[in-house]
């Protein structure tokens, strides 16, 4: 499990983990988190992307958030496995805000207090810089900026739903065929 689910620049296994430790977490709380954040962005993604290119961002973002991990890692000498879903989860949830910044959104237990979509990645942005200059360790912050970055750049890029193709790192593929 270890081996490959868990990613780390220093493992003898590069490259299975980049997308496999996407789907491993360290807790229940740690799963329970990234699926509620999941569950709350997905249906604007999928209907901005359509199902098929939010797959193919969603396990992209997994791979690229933690190859921006292994790079800030390498460069730091900061080594240390890296698992969870929230570099990819960022990507969906950098995208939604990116395509949207004026969406209220409020904190699940503080309902109360509400504030802009826009307003939010630009704060959890923030965050994750500050925690990736001074060393916290809590988080992987290199991964969640490399999802916000790709999700924000999957915006500006201006990717759109096309029936009968989906998008993965810049290629587009046919599938028209594929529906039987």
């Amino acid at each position: 499990m270890i081996r490959y689910f868990t990613a780390n620049p220093a493992s003898r296994t590069l490259c299975s983990p980049m997308i496999l430790s996407t789907f491993s977490h360290f807790s229940f709380f740690h799963m329970a988190a990234n699926m509620y954040v999941l569950w709350s962005f997905s249906t604007s993604a999928v209907s901005m992307l359509g199902r098929e290119q939010f797959m193919a961002v969603y396990l992209s973002a997994g791979v690229i958030s933690t190859f921006v991990s292994y790079v800030c890692k390498m460069a730091t000498g900061r080594f240390g496995p890296s698992l969870g879903a929230s570099g990819a989860i960022m990507t969906v949830l950098a995208a939604v805000c990116t395509k949207m910044p004026e969406a209220k959104l409020a904190i699940i237990f503080l309902p109360m207090f509400t504030f802009t979509a826009g307003n939010a990645l630009k704060a959890i942005v923030a965050m994750d810089t500050a925690g990736l200059v001074l060393g916290w360790r809590f988080f992987d912050h290199a991964a969640h900026l490399g999802g916000a970055m790709f999700g924000i750049a999957i915006q500006w890029a201006g990717l759109q739903s096309f029936p009968g193709q989906f998008w993965s790192l810049g290629l587009t593929f046919d599938i028209s065929g594929l529906d039987g």
